[in-house]
């Protein structure tokens, strides 16, 4: 049985003929560590086949996932972020911004869009963590409250899809205004009974949530998400006590009180029409044989 044996030593294959994987061809979930094809992860709406675990996605998949076929008009594509602030730290804030255009392939943190969901208009917002770490500054804030302005205007439902890690630094107050900005635009929307549904994914945290996120007729949020303003130990030094295990996950913010519900990412888009049609009681205004996932 020496047929299977290198009897010749020092034998090197060229690096042409060598068999890979390509890239992209297997997922593996970081939680439960199972190893999967990622045709079979996306068609599991980026959620893991064995632990269910709630891969962070940006707004390309979140659109995919709740517009009918993708079918969706982009508002405000092309607005930019400026340097009111001259702000430098290891690199300009020109530089920055246009780096992580170069790298992420979007304008700024947030993307807003107006289609159809099961034949029901909406308006989303949907921020994107992998630019700047979904930082809220200038053009955030302004393309949110046009969206929400949109909303108004034409009378949709809007959703708003929160992933930061709060305020952009490089904007300063700039960037903290936004708060005040986004949470009166939502006083008119409210002030005129559209829908608001607040869609918190992981991570949501800073002024974030500390406005837009938290302010929804509904806030809701996906399973295992972190959901806070100040990290763990800040508010550990400033209240002096020790903190609960997991008191800024989702499922401890649901338990006391803070969310409505939390809605799995496969389960989305047919949960946020039927909650869009019981909020507006229209109920026959939607058949029953278009309302899918």
């Amino acid at each position: 049985m020496t047929w299977f044996k290198r009897t010749e030593k020092g034998i090197q294959t060229p690096t042409e003929l060598k068999k890979e994987v390509p890239d992209g061809l297997w997922y593996q979930c970081p939680e439960c560590k199972k190893v999967m094809q990622t045709s079979a992860h996306v068609l599991n709406s980026y959620t893991c086949i064995e632990c269910n675990y709630h891969a962070r996605i940006g707004s390309k998949e979140y659109f995919e996932l709740i517009f009918d076929d993708n079918q969706f008009t982009e508002l405000d594509p092309t607005l930019s972020s400026s340097d009111p602030l001259e702000f430098t730290d290891s690199q300009a804030y020109p530089d920055r911004i246009k780096a992580s255009q170069k790298k992420s392939g979007l304008k700024d943190a947030v993307r807003s869009a107006v289609g159809k969901m099961n034949g029901i208009e909406i308006v989303i917002s949907c921020m994107d963590f992998k630019f700047i770490g979904g930082s809220m500054g200038s053009v955030v804030g302004e393309k949110i409250s046009r969206a929400i302005d949109y909303s108004r205007k034409h009378k949709i439902p809007f959703l708003m899809i929160s992933k930061s890690g709060g305020a952009r630094m490089m904007e300063a107050g700039f960037s903290l205004m936004q708060m005040a900005k986004t949470s009166a635009k939502l006083a008119l929307l409210d002030r005129e009974k559209i829908p608001y549904i607040s869609l918190m994914t992981d991570p949501t945290t800073g002024g974030v949530t500390a406005s837009y996120a938290m302010l929804g007729d509904f806030n809701i949020s996906e399973p295992g998400a972190l959901i806070g303003f100040a990290g763990p130990r800040v508010i550990r030094e400033t209240i002096g006590k020790d903190l609960p295990e997991g008191f800024q996950s989702a499922e401890f913010l649901l338990e006391h009180g803070f969310l409505d519900f939390l809605v799995d990412r496969k389960e989305l888009k047919s949960k946020l029409t039927d909650l869009l049609i019981i909020l507006k009681g229209k109920v026959t205004e939607v058949p029953q044989e278009n309302i899918k996932a």
